[in-house]
């Protein structure tokens, strides 16, 4: 349901629009004084250069008319930062995690996903912070931007107001894979949200009695944990090792400086998705963030089943 509240990118382009406007003034005007001055006052019509007294009329101009203008701008400028920090109290918060180097968004029943759903016409908080560094969370469409702060909580609403796909970017370096830190706002239909926000409790009711492929659930967690943001899984090394046929095989890795090698089973992948610290396979940079606390036993269980399947 529509609540009334217009889309935020109306007092962002209100503000922006007003001081293109004055720039643009201005511009015409100091242009067009210029080429009068440059001919009524051209040596071929006054060859005997003469004094210029002080005009007080000007001089009280030239300061009071700015001073205006830049009140107008500030008060403009802050009567849309009010609106933009005032959220609507009937707003869906969505809590946003920002990582190296993907993005996880967390509802209210707990459904998490890497990419931000939401229904038209339902205005949206988003309850941000970091895991690991600091980020920025920026959605051009709807203008507005954020610091994702580690140990913090900072926030921002928007209404979104038309369906689509909208891109959703880190504007803060945050590493080496920052320019792949991107994702989508995809903004549907309340039906179709409702069925994507109780799909996985319809979806469990509906297939009690059918066994799920094994890994499928690790295929989903790898994405929405933000794995494929250093791993593939067609074989090609990114900035970490690919997981294409990495279980079983022997490594190479660097522990306190020195080189071991190990065979990559079971116990070696819950090590590293809890202290990557202690081995890094060579040839990487030691980046990976510890998922202590970010995944279950029963959801690391489940990315090795899905290791174990890329043969």
């Amino acid at each position: 349901m529509v609540t009334g509240w217009p889309n935020l990118a109306s007092p962002a382009d209100s503000v922006f629009y007003f001081i293109l406007g004055i720039a643009l003034t201005f511009l015409f005007l100091n242009t067009a004084v210029m080429i009068y001055f440059l001919i009524r006052y051209s040596r071929r019509r006054n060859p005997k250069p003469e004094d210029v007294k002080e005009n007080l009329t000007i001089e009280i101009l030239w300061t009071v008319i700015p001073t205006i203008l830049v009140l107008l701008i500030f008060f403009a400028g802050w009567k849309g930062f009010q609106y933009m920090r005032t959220v609507p109290p009937d707003a869906m918060p969505v809590k946003v995690t920002a990582r190296q180097w993907s993005w996880l968004f967390t509802y209210e029943n707990g459904k998490q996903d890497s990419v931000l759903r939401v229904p038209l016409g339902k205005p949206v908080k988003l309850l941000i912070t970091s895991a690991d560094v600091l980020h920025s969370l920026y959605i051009p469409a709807y203008r507005i931007k954020e610091d994702c702060v580690p140990g913090m909580e900072t926030h921002l609403w928007f209404l979104p107001d038309e369906i689509g796909s909208y891109d959703l970017f880190c504007t803060e370096y945050c590493g080496v894979g920052h320019s792949a830190m991107i994702t989508k706002v995809e903004v549907v239909s309340q039906k179709d949200f409702n069925d994507w926000y109780e799909g996985e409790k319809k979806a469990t009711l509906a297939t009690a009695a059918k066994k799920e492929a094994p890994g499928q659930k690790g295929a989903e967690l790898i994405q929405v944990k933000g794995c494929v943001a250093c791993h593939t899984t067609d074989g090609t090394p990114k900035i970490g090792p690919t997981f294409k046929g990495v279980f079983g095989k022997e490594e190479i890795v660097i522990r306190d400086g020195k080189e071991r090698e190990i065979v990559v089973d079971e116990e070696f992948i819950k090590q590293t998705l809890l202290q990557p610290e202690l081995d890094r396979v060579k040839g990487f940079p030691p980046i990976m963030p510890s998922q202590r606390g970010q995944l279950t036993d029963k959801e690391m269980d489940e990315i090795i089943e899905y290791i174990k399947s890329l043969k």
